[in-house]
């Protein structure tokens, strides 16, 4: 099974792929997008062209664990999704994702300027790698 993490921001994406076997996780893109059709349209050629079977979108939870505003829309937009994709689309938890993925930039002594050109990126890994090792 191949697995696509998505890290959904109010306008950019970042992209995690899993390897054939769904145990590792790596960087795949990231990227400014304009309007959900736009992102859904790309989403859905990069499921093609690299055979997904699932996407794991990130759900971005309160810390006291309730469901705000945004993740409302990060559930709007899974259902729009997979209406477009046919694929199925998991929900995972990606709270502290985003201060997981600035540590682990920071300890590689990347410059704040880089690491906000990757966050999206590497916090997308953190969320597909999240949901591989727990489906484990």
């Amino acid at each position: 099974m191949r697995y696509l993490g998505l890290d959904l921001g109010t306008k950019t994406l970042g992209l995690a792929i899993s390897d054939r076997t769904g145990i590792i996780a790596s960087f795949y893109d990231s990227f400014r997008y304009e309007n959900e059709d736009e992102l859904i349209s790309k989403i859905n050629s990069i499921v093609d062209k690299e055979k997904i079977d699932v996407l794991v979108l990130g759900l971005p939870k309160n810390m006291n664990g309730s469901l705000g505003f945004r993740a409302e829309e990060t559930i709007s937009f899974k259902r729009r999704l997979e209406e477009v994709v046919k694929k199925q689309v998991v929900l995972q938890d990606e709270r502290l994702t985003t201060r997981v993925a600035t540590d682990v930039l920071v300890d590689a002594d990347m410059s704040r300027k880089k690491r906000k050109n990757v966050i999206d990126g590497v916090s997308a890994v953190v969320i597909l790698q999240s949901y591989l090792d727990r489906k484990e």
